[in-house]
């Protein structure tokens, strides 16, 4: 009697074992899939919102620097959505905002006491 209640409990751990893993791998596709979903929101914004000049530059930066990419394209989303972008922002326009962004940048400079 003992034993098979050992073997009773064991085999419920396993069984809720197994669930606790086929939820997180049904969350981490459903993370994957709103992450994919997202990304093809912003590329479709952001191609409505550049000139293909402007985006290719916006690619070259990404290849190099992909967290300040995303932050430009966040940022030109934000300028889109609030109308503050009547038109579609080209190649040197995206650079006038590259550099003011560059320009905010502080330089931290370490000195040794």
């Amino acid at each position: 009697m003992p034993d098979e209640l050992e073997r009773l409990r064991q085999e419920r751990l396993r069984q809720l074992i197994e669930q606790q893993k086929r939820s997180q791998e049904q969350e981490s596709i459903q993370e994957s899939m709103r992450a994919a979903e997202i990304e093809k929101q912003i590329k479709l914004i952001i191609s409505r919102i550049l000139t293909p000049e402007a985006r290719e530059r916006l690619s070259n930066i990404k290849l190099v620097k992909p967290a300040f990419a995303r932050q430009i394209e966040i940022f030109l989303i934000q300028l889109h959505q609030s109308g503050r972008l009547p038109q579609q922002v080209t190649d040197e326009q995206l650079k006038n905002i590259l550099e003011k962004i560059k320009g905010q940048k502080r330089e931290i400079n370490i000195k040794k006491a």
